[in-house]
């Protein structure tokens, strides 16, 4: 079986539809993240195509996505597309960017 980007439309189709309903991204475009997508497909299409005895995987990933192709047991891989997905609000430097607040908000405010 050839391997080409249509072979994976499908799931390409759905990663899609998930980036338009679910994914906020100030990097990438749905138009970018289509193109983004594709490219990496082909990368992993040739990962995968090219792989050693013994490995099961063709990986190709930028900073927002990775697409992973495995081998499975019909002759066409099983396509996973995954949004390496992170928050501007991460502790990843100590938390620096989250200020605490010194009130305590109350249940039940008075007016």
């Amino acid at each position: 079986v050839e391997l080409t980007i249509e072979t994976f439309r499908q799931e390409i189709d759905a990663a899609m539809q998930s980036y338009d309903r679910h994914v906020v991204c100030v990097f990438k475009t749905p138009d970018d993240c289509l193109e983004a997508i594709e490219r990496l497909m082909l990368k992993a299409i040739k990962a995968y195509e090219n792989r050693v005895d013994g490995m099961r995987h063709g990986i190709a990933l930028d900073k927002e996505i990775t697409v992973m192709l495995s081998q499975a047991e019909s002759n066409s891989p099983l396509c996973g597309i995954y949004f390496n997905l992170h928050t501007p609000y991460s502790r990843e430097h100590g938390g620096s960017n989250i200020t605490k607040t010194r009130t305590k908000a109350e249940a039940n405010p008075s007016d």
